[in-house]
């Protein structure tokens, strides 16, 4: 019954749907659920900072079910923004039930989107990375998966990584910065691998180019099919799914920075470089996100049996408070600025 938890992460879905079908002020229910209802969840139970024993793990690596979690979420996903696109399109909604569905359906696009395909572009399959870069689509970041697997993962906590918030920088800022910087990147990135492949720019290769295909095809689809204001409602949607994503980034690595080395490099990636969090409900219901310094200290884990390093910086809360927090910058660095190491300030 413990590998049925992450069913726990269907419930942002399931209040969406309750939103679509109900409408009025039921729009409100998803993020009310998740940024108020779970922050609340996340205070009252406890810390789990225990690690699976090596048996376990095995266990856990075998069983598929792990996997098909994930897999579900595409159709739900899929399933979930057709239906709102239909619904915005031949229904007239009051100007509050069509904002308080931009976010419902942003977050679903979010967490159940983004997040589950930032954990299957690690993977080793490619039809699970597709999978992925599909779930990525809806909210116009299929870029995120070339800069997360060949940047992010090699720049973390340095001032080269766009994903990395600096010392006393909001959250504001860091939408701005971090989604201009990475979506450049990834094209930096996607020439090289062209240019050491010895490609053309217009190679069947060119990931990027494929995906600036797909997603203004997906656009272009909804333009034609259901109408402008459904077009208006996919790109509002897709744009709170990924300021939610740049919303988590800014947590994850908030003030940390790699120390350089005598020769003038940075030390590797260390436990110490990402905010751990332990916090059951927030670790259910993103797939264990929240352990992301054992995900930076071996990428290719999966989610099921990352650990907790005792040497990762730990936050107060758990991701989803976190993100509320960090809405009200000063309060975020009054929490979270005395316990940045001593060493990576003065490193600035």
């Amino acid at each position: 019954m413990k590998d049925l938890k992450y069913l726990a992460a269907f419930s942002i879905p399931i209040m969406v749907v309750l939103g679509l079908s109900f409408q009025s002020y039921w729009v409100w229910a998803t993020p009310f659920f998740t940024f108020v209802c779970i922050p609340v969840l996340e205070l009252v139970f406890p810390v789990d900072t225990t690690n699976l024993p090596s048996e376990d793990v095995d266990n856990r690596l075998k069983r598929k079910i792990f996997d098909w979690l994930l897999y579900l979420n595409l159709p739900i996903v899929y399933g979930i923004i057709i239906y709102a696109l239909i619904l915005v399109a031949h229904q007239p909604l009051e100007t509050y039930e069509f904002v308080g569905l931009v976010f419902s359906v942003g977050i679903v696009l979010g967490v159940n989107g983004i997040n589950v395909g930032h954990e299957l572009g690690h993977r080793q399959q490619t039809n699970e990375r597709f999978l992925g870069k599909a779930l990525l689509l809806p909210s116009f970041y299929m870029h995120f998966y070339i800069e997360h697997n060949f940047g992010h993962h090699l720049h973390a906590a340095t001032p080269e990584d766009p994903a990395t918030a600096k010392y006393n920088q909001s959250v504001y800022s860091f939408w701005l910065t971090s989604t201009i910087r990475q979506y450049f990147n990834a094209w930096n990135i996607q020439k090289k691998l062209l240019k050491n492949n010895k490609t053309s720019f217009f190679s069947f290769k060119n990931d990027m180019l494929w995906y600036t295909v797909f997603q203004l095809l997906y656009l272009a689809s909804v333009t034609l099919i259901l109408g402008t204001t459904a077009l208006l409602f996919a790109i509002c949607a897709g744009v709170v799914g990924f300021i939610l994503l740049e919303t988590v980034n800014y947590i994850e690595h908030y003030g940390l920075l790699r120390l350089k080395t005598k020769s003038g490099r940075y030390e590797r990636v260390k436990e110490i470089h990402s905010w751990n969090s332990n916090h059951v409900i927030g670790r259910i219901v993103l797939y264990e996100l929240t352990r992301h310094s054992d995900h930076h200290f071996k990428s290719s884990k999966k989610y099921q049996i990352l650990d907790c390093h005792n040497d990762s910086p730990q936050m107060p809360f758990g991701y989803p408070t976190s993100m509320v927090l960090a809405m009200v910058p000063p309060l975020w660095f009054k929490i979270m600025n005395k316990r940045v190491p001593e060493e990576m300030i003065l490193e600035l």
